[in-house]
């Protein structure tokens, strides 16, 4: 007797995902015509249209607005900052927990540094903002050193700011990277460690002839997928530890966003500046996995 099995439950199951992704994700396109207008909010109470403009936007944005160039190399060097070392610092990290004998201390340590990844940006910036601040533990310590003789104001200062956001990114979320090099490790064959024991290996020349070689595509993978994060630089945790005081070298691509969208009304300007970081990104991650799949043959499609 055969069963017959009905695929209405799992498209029931499918519903509010859907539905989130078309309320949140599809009906939004529509609004991408905002960049090639100049957007008048209440034209559409009065049954008015925005006037049509083109690429007069784009052009505004990049060719004409004094803080745009800025924003953009901001950008760059803090996004690239942050990919390169939440790419290195983890396997770094794996390599050398995994040279751990002792298996509670080691499960201790991976715990300890994974915790960090679920706090709020908005617990961690405060934090920061406290350590780092004229009376805090740093400027303490340092003076009480006699290393300092005035306290350094590390969140005011357009030197430093760069360097703490791109530490915290990296100390918040290693750990929880480093998952995927821990269990690229615990794949490999013991056997090759056994053989490398007979012929008198030590603990570094086994890590370096057969650990990291047998992780290499795992760690080709990672870098690759992380090319489509070029641009984003991480919003939510500069929203959360800049200040005026520090756009020099702390506004990024989606802060700027922000702030001439919401916060100066240029709708127009903000959709244009989104739009085009959409695109480029977009691009980027294509061309990301073109490379996963041409050097460590991973594929979606």
């Amino acid at each position: 007797m055969k069963i017959k099995h009905s695929s209405k439950p799992y498209h029931l199951m499918m519903m509010p995902g859907t539905l989130f992704l078309v309320v949140f994700n599809v009906i939004p396109i529509v609004g991408l015509v905002i960049a090639f207008q100049r957007y008048n909010p209440v034209a559409p109470f009065f049954g008015l249209a925005s006037e049509f403009v083109g690429l007069k936007n784009f052009k505004t944005i990049f060719a004409m607005h004094p803080d745009s160039r800025q924003v953009i190399v901001n950008t760059l060097i803090i996004a690239v900052s942050k990919i390169v070392g939440s790419l290195v610092v983890p396997v770094v990290f794996a390599l050398l927990l995994n040279e751990c004998l002792r298996k509670g201390l080691k499960r201790l340590i991976q715990t300890v540094v994974y915790l960090p990844h679920f706090l709020s940006w908005v617990i961690v910036g405060a934090m920061f903002r406290q350590i780092f601040s004229a009376t805090g533990i740093v400027n303490s310590l340092m003076q009480s050193l006699n290393v300092l003789t005035e306290p350094i104001m590390f969140m005011a200062s357009n030197a430093w700011f760069r360097p703490i956001v791109i530490f915290t990114d990296i100390w918040k979320g290693f750990g929880y990277s480093a998952v995927v090099y821990i269990a690229a490790i615990t794949a490999i064959d013991m056997n090759l460690y056994e053989a490398a024991d007979i012929d008198g290996a030590g603990r570094w020349q086994k890590m370096g002839y057969i650990t990291i070689p047998s992780i290499m595509p795992t760690i080709i993978l990672m870098t690759t997928l992380a090319l489509g994060n070029v641009l984003n630089a991480g919003s939510d945790q500069i929203l959360n530890m800049y200040n005026p005081i520090v756009y020099q070298t702390g506004d990024i691509l989606d802060t700027f966003v922000y702030r001439i969208g919401l916060v100066n009304l240029q709708f127009h300007l903000a959709t244009a500046v989104g739009l085009t970081k959409s695109v480029i990104s977009m691009l980027l991650i294509i061309a990301s996995y073109k490379l996963a799949d041409r050097f460590a043959g991973y594929r979606i499609f």
